[in-house]
């Protein structure tokens, strides 16, 4: 299971310009890329009821901010991304072992998935589940326990990849061993102080296990 934002792609970009582009629409100041970035991981709404609060709107303008957002993301996601080194170089060395792939992401999975496509990364997932794909959203461990069913693979024989102390909680509550990459969003948190079975700097220094 692999989070997507900060793990397999550098999403800031978009995030920065829809969030821009929100705030302008909304007739509120721009708010800083640092926040952004401390921000991004527990899903689009907290994000946006987050940004709304940075930048002095009132909380019942979520109800508009949030469409808004979603069609202004929508509309350029991915075009300020770009995958990580090392990514596509990792995924192909897991997938030439045989190693059942899922995307794990608290993104909704539409954008996940359109997200993939545009970066070329689509082919080598079975699943990609979002964060309206069950119940509850990472930190809770249940999505990674669906993906496990989804995999056919069992909790403690599969690994969790991400970024963020998010993936880290969920990973640990679930029984998944844990691997995060050094190089994404950890809400201006050093991802190195956070327990793992191993950190790395580049998703293919994975296959070297």
């Amino acid at each position: 299971m692999l989070d997507l934002d900060g793990t397999l792609v550098h999403t800031l970009g978009d995030f920065v310009a829809a969030l821009g582009c929100m705030l302008d629409e909304l007739g509120l100041p721009a708010v800083t890329s640092g926040f952004i970035e401390r921000t991004v991981g527990r899903g689009g709404e907290h994000l946006v009821r987050s940004t709304l609060a940075e930048a002095g709107g009132p909380a019942e303008l979520f109800g508009h901010a949030w469409p808004l957002y979603q069609r202004i993301y929508a509309g350029l996601n991915g075009a300020h991304a770009t995958v990580y080194p090392g990514v596509v170089e990792g995924l192909e060395a897991l997938r030439f072992r045989g190693v059942p792939l899922a995307v794990l992401t608290n993104k909704p999975a539409a954008p996940a998935a359109e997200l993939l496509r545009r970066k070329g990364l689509d082919g080598f997932f079975t699943h990609v589940f979002g964060g309206d794909s069950f119940e509850r959203k990472k930190p809770d461990p249940l999505p990674l326990l669906k993906t496990c069913e989804a995999l056919g693979t069992p909790p403690s024989a599969t690994w969790m990849v991400g970024d963020s102390r998010n993936d880290a909680e969920a990973a640990h509550a679930a029984g998944c061993p844990l691997v995060l990459v050094t190089y994404g969003y950890n809400h201006g948190e050093d991802i190195r102080a956070v327990p793992a079975w191993r950190h790395v700097t580049r998703l293919d220094d994975i296959t070297f296990f």
